[in-house]
């Protein structure tokens, strides 16, 4: 009987091995890509002129599609073992996806249309939608499912703006459509930036309605109030702000290309390169085998207040960038 019970438990201990080597595996993050040189390789291997825009399309879809097509695919609505298990990688894809959804949007409603009275593009219409279903809903429709509709839409509308003869296909690369997107990714920062400060926890002041004295708000909030990120969530929101900035990275690298012209008419090129370098920063590689949580100067690391930096010196500049565009 002890035999028996000893070649259970021994089966038993190499599963779990296998499941954490293929966890170690699928919790690899995805390498930093060169988005001009891959639309250029679509736009011959299709056969497609490349034209303004169809570098950010290009980076857009193959960021979506990195989250499809990684290692162990998409994690994130996994109900089996070992990615049932893993939080951080599903964290990671969350903050790409977030920034993906953004861009889309923006996509959508500006970088497709030449005026607030012009109509949207019909595959774009179609596409952004898909992408906002639950990054966590597995039955029908599936997540992985309806993303790749999304994609495959994004690479219908390149496909429109690259042929010559298709005039109602655009992408206009004007500072006032960046401008909006860019204003989309401050806030995403902003609020990771806040998150992942909130590590060792802060008393802040309210500063709500800070700057208007007839300002009102729904509900009542104390003037100060004590802000801390859960000790169970820390290293997930740490992961989630490098995917985020990982995909952010790639959007930015796409726009100084896209829009070098306008970049360079308002003097904002060495503005977005200093961001791209911030960013840079937040992918470098986690030597520890866990997010370290010390306080802000004691003996252990703070993993969480360092990104932190990065991410709000990133927006900072943002800030400036998009200050400069908005300027005659």
């Amino acid at each position: 009987m002890s035999e028996h019970k000893g070649k259970i438990a021994s089966a038993l201990l190499i599963i779990l091995i296998i499941f954490y080597a293929i966890a170690v595996y699928w919790s690899s993050e995805p390498a930093r890509m060169d988005v001009v040189s891959k639309a250029k390789q679509e736009a011959q291997m299709r056969g497609e002129k490349f034209v303004t825009g169809y570098t950010t399309t290009t980076t857009l879809i193959n960021v979506a599609s990195t989250l499809l097509n990684k290692p162990g695919g998409y994690l994130s609505n996994d109900m089996m073992p070992p990615s049932v298990m893993m939080d951080n990688m599903p964290a990671w894809e969350y903050g790409a996806l977030e920034m993906t959804r953004d861009l889309v949007l923006s996509m959508r409603k500006d970088f497709s249309r030449s005026q607030s009275q012009s109509t949207e593009h019909e595959a774009l219409k179609k596409a952004q939608p898909q992408f906002n279903i639950s990054s966590v809903a597995w039955a029908w429709p599936s997540a992985e499912t309806e993303y790749q509709k999304g994609i495959d839409l994004l690479v219908v509308y390149r496909t429109q703006i690259a042929d010559q003869n298709d005039r109602d296909s655009q992408f206009y690369a004007r500072a006032d459509n960046l401008r909006g997107w860019l204003k989309e990714a401050e806030k995403r920062l902003g609020s990771l930036s806040q998150r992942l400060s909130a590590s060792v926890g802060q008393d802040r002041l309210n500063t709500d309605l800070a700057g208007d004295t007839a300002a009102h708000q729904a509900t009542y909030a104390p003037l100060q109030n004590q802000v801390k990120t859960s000790w169970w969530q820390i290293d997930d929101v740490f992961y989630e702000s490098r995917g985020a900035t990982w995909a952010l990275l790639h959007f930015l690298q796409a726009v100084e290309y896209d829009f070098a012209d306008v970049l360079e008419k308002k003097n904002a090129r060495v503005s977005l390169q200093q961001i791209i370098r911030e960013l840079e920063a937040t992918q470098e590689t986690v030597w520890s085998p866990m997010i370290l949580n010390g306080s802000g100067f004691g003996f252990v690391a703070n993993h969480s207040l360092v990104m932190a930096n990065y991410i709000s010196r990133a927006n900072a500049a943002l800030i400036e960038l998009s200050e400069l565009l908005a300027q005659g």
